[in-house]
């Protein structure tokens, strides 16, 4: 007998949130690795690359590291499941992050890929 697609589709989202899961970096972990006024490089999945500095009084900065990009300020503050950042002129948005190895982790909205961050 053969699984349908939709169950097929179901053990797939499944084990992806687990493993999402098992590499979520928890709140302080974020404060700790990245808020600390050290910059690091973010790279959009559109290849925009920023550098940003995250200071541990809640101010937030980036700036184009290559061709695109807007510079920009903002605040940032920890969430139950991850952090928040609020950019100048924008609504705040609330994000997990997830160790992907090799010294790189990415940036994820609910299970959207937004940005990987590197040092």
């Amino acid at each position: 007998m053969r699984p349908s697609i939709a169950l097929l589709s179901c053990g797939l989202v499944a084990m992806t949130d687990a493993a999402l899961a098992a590499g979520k970096l928890a709140p302080k972990d974020i404060q700790a690795a990245f808020f600390n006024g050290q910059p690091f490089t973010a790279s959009t999945t559109s290849k925009v690359k920023f550098q940003m500095v995250f200071t541990p009084d809640g101010k937030a900065t980036r700036a184009p590291a290559g061709k695109g990009g807007v510079k920009g300020e903002g605040t940032w503050k920890l969430s139950d499941n991850g952090f928040c950042t609020t950019w100048s002129g924008n609504k705040p948005n609330c994000y997990t992050l997830v160790d992907a190895g090799n010294n790189k982790w990415s940036v994820m909205k609910g299970t959207a890929l937004l940005a990987i961050w590197s040092k």
